[in-house]
């Protein structure tokens, strides 16, 4: 699989490294394109104690990437911001309130609402994974725009009945579900089995 990645200034840039992370080890994923929109670049230092654009993936997998391609937000030219480019879909994760509403109203001023548009437009899987709370009208209404336009609205809400250690674990199994959701199940992904 081809897939873009971006990630945006919401809280919760833990899920977006996870995501990174797994694609970059699935032996299914050819190539991974990603967008880090400024204002996560101030989540990240905040957050995970990354600062800079400077070598951004090296610090997120942990190593240089093999598979995994950085774009600049303002990149409107880059590949993936045409629909003649190959690609299986898109994870905004974590997705702001700000990237939600450019994405739902069709606002493609950056590289990320470009993609999504491109994304949208070619009927190729989206899926937002909205990080806020509580939510406001406006918020609920650009979720159902986006929802009608043919995006997956994928919450940012981790799973407790697995028993999660730390956050790291937490966003590793919400990882999980987002890539079973766009056909790549996870070996540790946890599974619910209430009969056993």
């Amino acid at each position: 699989m081809n897939l873009t990645v971006a990630i945006t200034g919401a809280s919760g840039v833990v899920f977006g490294r996870e995501l990174l992370r797994a694609l970059e080890a699935d032996a299914r994923v050819t190539r991974v394109h990603v967008v880090a929109s400024e204002n996560s670049l101030r989540v990240m230092a905040e957050e995970l104690g990354i600062s800079g654009r400077n070598d951004l993936l090296e610090k997120l997998l942990g190593h240089a990437p093999m598979k995994t391609h950085q774009h600049s937000d303002a990149d409107i030219g880059a590949s993936i911001a045409s629909g003649s480019y190959p690609s299986h879909g898109m994870i905004v994760l974590p997705c702001s309130m700000g990237t939600l509403a450019a994405i739902a109203n069709g606002l493609a001023d950056s590289l990320i609402a470009r993609a999504a548009d491109v994304t949208l437009k070619e009927r190729r899987p989206l899926l937002l994974c909205v990080r806020e709370t509580p939510f406001n009208r406006v918020h609920l209404r650009n979720m159902t725009l986006a929802a009608e336009a043919g995006a997956v609205i994928f919450p940012v809400i981790p799973s407790f009945y697995n028993q999660p250690t730390d956050s790291t674990e937490m966003a590793r199994q919400f990882v999980s579900r987002v890539l079973a959701h766009i056909g790549l199940p996870q070996p540790d992904a946890y599974v619910w089995k209430p009969d056993e």
